[in-house]
């Protein structure tokens, strides 16, 4: 299992385990406002990590993984939907390939290396 794969299952496993990970209506945004998201004071007490590019990346991993029907949570495992998961993928691949030369050295091998477990993992899902 690869390191970036291995972070993935770890941090899908702390957010969907984390208590209390549900908003309730007083605490969702309203839709009308157009403000962008502020770090709450609840935020680290739900276990939700900083949002930077790399957690964005990871989310749109755990969507694709999600929807190639590997979950870390056993309920959810083997529900694939893959035009979903390539739609996941894709998006990835626009945002490697319009961010490619303004990410560090980090952020560029973590897309670099999800994208390409991802691949052979839709492959393999699409048999």
């Amino acid at each position: 299992m690869s390191a970036v794969i291995f972070w993935f299952a770890t941090y899908a496993a702390n957010i969907w385990s984390s208590p209390g990970a549900s908003m309730s209506d007083a605490e969702q945004r309203d839709p009308q406002r157009e403000e962008p998201h502020r770090e709450e004071p609840g935020d680290r007490a739900l276990g939700l990590p900083e949002m930077d590019f790399s957690t964005f990346v990871m989310s749109l991993g755990t969507s694709a993984m999600i929807d190639l029907g590997e979950s870390v949570k056993e309920d959810n495992a083997g529900e694939k939907n893959l035009p979903l998961a390539k739609q996941s993928i894709d998006i990835l691949v626009m945002l490697e390939e319009k961010t490619r030369g303004n990410l560090t050295e980090e952020e560029a091998h973590l897309i670099s290396e999800l994208l390409y477990d991802l691949r052979l993992r839709f492959v393999n899902a699409r048999g």
